[in-house]
């Protein structure tokens, strides 16, 4: 008598007999020998059937074939064929274009027998065929052992829809009569759903099972990934409904709403990316198809759902096709930017994401995206909708125009417009060629329009560089937006122009615009005179041959090798060391930097400011990281980690920054200064001191020491920043004590023509109390700067309860970011970047902090502060320690709960009353050195008349 296999393995196949010996291998080879292969050969018309045949002849006893008398168009066919002739206690499926892991089956069988377990799961893994790529699919799934008596206690599983990473007790599809559904594409997502719901206990194991391999160049994708097919969604759309049917039966509305969240989430947002390059019937259609769908959808799916996916699946509901796409173009593909493509609009204080169906109370609140901040965005940060309105040739001239959005009306009708378009290299990037255009308010958008010769401005070698994108730069008072230029908005059917390649017409002799697969424009080198196209012919025939393609393979490969060794920066840290620092230095040059290059501001700004003010004759570069926003005019900027700035620095003769942040691995030369400035007075525990690194290792601490003992000079405000700073990185540096530059104001009392200026544009002129928050740095929980900052209080009650007679400055933290609903705009500013934090200290009447350094600055002013702190106690014993008891040493109250923060600010003359002799302790510890005349004795100690090198 046969005996019963542990494993059936069901293969299924069709026109795949190259693929299919490795997939039947690959089961043959398992270390559990007691399992089965059925080959089901789904009607192939290719030689599948006779590789198969002769598989079933060369293992008789292990396997088996069925050929199916006509195809099923499928995959469900096959598989039931197989369930039906299977003889093991479990089963498996096999894709014949896939394979499993040596020890699947085995690590499979064992778990389900240790376990009692119907169902048990693994690890898939995608194969890049063409570029030996691996992506784990749901890896955070896959962690851990784990064993669930239902997929209700574990419904997170339902993220993994695919059926064939599983074994299955073969009694469980019997008893339940579980079959594949037949004739209909997403087979896989009812059957899992299904049998999900039915195993009495399921696994998991962390263990690779099942190869995914995906050739995306064969060109022949399979029936599923032909999203452009109205069949498609159809059909994904009638399996949701079976599953709908599958859960009522069971009564499972929660995953049923775990499902619709999901559906918006992924399923529906993969066919809207496909919409762009369908025309308009098919788009009405696909509208029609889904809508009777989504409104069964249950309605707390839209608000468990990612917001702008809710958003584009609510917008398709109601017939919206347009502003959908646009909430798509929100949530791109990893990689891509976000691309703002529509104008968004200000109602009742609250920002929406359009201007239609705000009539219900559900339309708002699905449209509301005044919480995501997007209307607070830098615009440099953002990506407005670009797209084309006209491309033009006249003889050798080619005309652009296009629109912009221009979101909430954020770029002014009187604010001044430059415009740029850019065409650059695609292969190479940094090649490009810049041509100005004029730019024009057009309301909800700004027009630009630009006409040239390109045969005049571009000129492309010929042969390796065919293909130039676009896009245009606008800048706004100091922001940059740079955007790409989409084609939905102009019928486009490619224009050219004659150009001139640098290695002459023989390699092309136009420029020809065309439609890239994203719907944007770009430009390719196309052959038009005979010359040029008999060239062309032989290249063709050259790389065609094998020797052709091995060589033009070579040298583009050993060109991208080299240009992204030249752009790493192990390769310019080599380069300074071994080249640049070799270069003279260059007298009376001096690299400032602020906050890591965020920005032109502390006491480095001001130390520049008097330097100019000296008329020293010294040439000033500024690094910066981000936005141009805010730097003097005229000013050399160097962008941080690019080239021009490790030349800079290796030139030098001063570097002044205030965050230690020129990089560690740069030895300082001997001949160039370097000015530490810093950035605050010392409250939490520095460098050695800090738990985290007296527990490191000696290399670490070293690390930590190193880059301190490049300092030359470091700027103190007190004997306590002395104190601390020595012990905290041994320091060698020369401390400066004349206080800080930027505290100069705080003591002087500022410009008063620019405080008048920054209330105006803060609208600041009434006579209400201007109270300023600006709390300390905060981690996420995954140890990186918190991205949004979460306001301790309520601010709705703030301005309610104070905004007649009150005004607050929300200051971040320059690492993380707050947003502000406009509803709030009378009584509540955010003033982050580039609002200059003295300035906005010396038009304050009054501080809430918590732990902030900017205590020590606020208090020279002698004005009222509060300590709002309701984590205190968790910040002293969770956080790295600090060098002063706030509880017993703030010169002002120290606040734990939001009603005793309200009533102090109600009486912030009785704070100032109260703590007056507090205060002038605290100014005489810790600022003792600032005096008003820091930015000029530095100046006048190094730079002029006191110049020591």
């Amino acid at each position: 008598m046969t005996p019963v296999p542990d494993v059936s393995v069901v293969v299924i196949v069709y026109n795949d007999a190259a693929r299919l010996p490795a997939a039947v291998r690959s089961v043959l080879d398992q270390t559990l020998r007691n399992l089965e292969v059925i080959i089901v050969d789904d009607a192939s018309t290719d030689g599948t059937p006779r590789v198969a045949d002769e598989l079933g002849a060369a293992h008789p006893d292990r396997v088996r074939v069925i050929h199916l008398p006509e195809n099923s168009g499928g995959c469900s066919r096959p598989r039931n064929v197989g369930i039906d002739h299977a003889r093991g206690t479990y089963i498996m499926f096999l894709d014949s274009d896939d394979t499993f892991d040596r020890h699947a089956c085995k690590t499979l069988l064992g778990t389900a027998e240790e376990t009692g377990a119907e169902l048990v799961a693994g690890l898939t893994v995608r194969e890049m065929v063409d570029t030996g790529k691996e992506v784990r699919w749901f890896p955070g799934l896959y962690q851990r052992s784990a064993t669930y008596a239902s997929i209700k206690d574990h419904p997170d599983q339902l993220q993994d829809m695919l059926s064939t990473n599983k074994l299955y007790r073969l009694d469980l599809l019997n008893r339940h009569k579980l079959r594949f559904p037949e004739g209909l594409l997403y087979e896989d997502i009812l059957f899992i759903a299904h049998a999900y719901l039915v195993a009495n206990r399921i696994a998991i194991v962390p263990h690779r099972i099942y190869n995914w391999r995906i050739e995306r160049k064969k060109g022949n994708l399979s029936i599923s990934n032909r999203r452009g097919d109205l069949r498609n969604i159809s059909d994904r759309l009638e399996i949701h409904r079976r599953i709908d049917a599958v859960y009522r039966e069971h009564g499972a509305d929660d995953l049923k709403l775990r499902k619709d969240t999901r559906f918006l989430d992924h399923d529906l947002l993969m066919h809207i990316r496909d919409l762009p390059g369908q025309n308009d019937e098919y788009r009405q259609r696909f509208q029609s198809i889904v809508r009777d769908y989504l409104v069964d959808l249950d309605p707390r799916a839209y608000a468990d759902s990612q917001k702008f996916k809710a958003i584009a699946g609510y917008l398709l509901r109601e017939g919206n096709i347009a502003e959908a796409l646009a909430a798509a173009d929100y949530t791109p593909p990893k990689g891509q930017r976000p691309k703002l493509s529509t104008p968004l609009v200000e109602r009742d204080g609250r920002v929406y994401w359009c201007d239609r169906h705000l009539d219900t109370e559900e339309g708002r609140r699905v449209l509301d995206v005044t919480d995501l901040g997007v209307h607070e965005q830098p615009l440099s940060k953002l990506e407005p909708a670009n797209d084309l309105t006209a491309v033009e040739a006249d003889g050798a001239r080619l005309r652009l125009a296009g629109a912009m959005i221009n979101p909430i009306g954020r770029i002014r009708p009187d604010a001044g417009l430059k415009c740029e378009l850019e065409f650059y290299d695609r292969r190479r990037p940094r090649r490009s060629v810049r041509v100005e255009a004029r730019a024009t308010h057009l309301g909800d958008r700004i027009g630009w329009e630009a006409e040239f010769e390109p045969r005049r401005s571009l000129r492309p070698l010929g042969y390796v560089d065919r293909v130039w994108d676009v896009r245009v730069h606008l800048t706004v008072g100091g922001e940059k937006i740079t955007t790409r230029l989409g084609t939905h908005d102009v019928a486009h059917g490619g224009v050219a122009v004659p150009l001139r390649p640098r290695l002459s017409r023989l390699a092309s002799d136009h420029l020809e615009s065309y439609v890239t697969e994203r719907s944007e424009l770009a430009f390719q080198l196309v052959e038009r005179g005979r010359p040029a196209r008999a060239t062309r012919a032989v290249t063709q025939w050259l790389t065609g041959t094998s020797v052709g393609r091995r060589v033009w393979s070579g040298i583009a490969g050993a060109e991208r090798m080299a240009l992204k060794a030249a752009g790493h920066r192990r390769t310019k840290v080599f380069v300074y060391g071994a080249l640049l620092r070799r270069l003279p230095i260059r007298k009376r040059s001096v690299v400032f930097e602020s906050d890591l290059g965020r920005g032109y501001a502390g006491n480095p700004k001001y130390i520049h400011e008097e330097l100019r003010r000296s008329g020293a004759p010294y040439k000033a570069i500024w690094s910066y990281s981000g936005s141009t926003r805010g730097f003097p005019k005229g000013t050399k900027l160097v962008k941080r980690d690019s080239w021009a700035y490790y030349r800079a620095l290796a030139r030098a003769e001063f570097w002044v920054d205030d965050e230690g942040g020129f990089p560690a691995e740069l030895a300082k030369r001997p001949r160039t200064t370097y000015v530490q400035t810093w950035h605050g007075s010392a409250f939490k525990h520095l460098g050695l001191d800090r738990p985290d690194v007296k527990a490191a290792s000696r290399g670490e601490q070293r690390r930590v020491v190193g880059e301190a003992d490049r300092f030359d000079h470091i700027l103190v405000r007190s004997e306590h920043d002395v104190s601390a700073l020595t012990s905290a990185f041994n320091l060698r540096a020369e401390p400066l004590r004349g206080g800080y530059p930027r505290n100069d104001a705080l003591v002087t009392g500022g410009d008063p023509k620019e405080l008048a200026s920054l209330r105006r544009e803060l609208k600041l002129e009434d006579d209400r109390r201007v109270v300023l928050y600006a709390p300390t740095y905060r981690e996420g929980p995954n140890g990186k700067p918190a991205a949004r900052f979460e306001m301790p209080f309520d601010l709705e009650r703030f301005a309610r309860e104070f905004g007649d007679t009150h005004v607050l400055l929300l200051r971040p933290h320059p690492q993380t970011a707050i947003v502000l609903p406009p509803e709030l705009r009378h009584a509540v500013r955010n003033v982050g970047s580039p609002y200059d934090i003295t300035s906005l200290m010396l038009i304050s009447d009054a501080l809430i902090t918590d732990y902030s350094p900017v205590m020590f600055d606020f208090a020279l002013l002698g004005r009222p502060m509060v300590f709002y702190t309701p984590d205190l106690d968790d910040h002293v014993q969770k956080g790295r320690g600090s060098y002063l008891n706030l509880a017993e040493r703030a010169p002002g109250p120290v606040i734990r709960d939001e009603d005793a923060l309200f009533d102090v600010l109600r009486d912030l003359d009785g704070v100032t009353e109260r703590y007056a002799s507090e205060l002038g302790e605290f100014v005489q510890r810790f600022g003792e050195y600032d005096s008003g005349t820091a930015a000029k004795s530095v100046v006048e100690r190094l730079f002029t008349t006191g110049r020591t090198r």
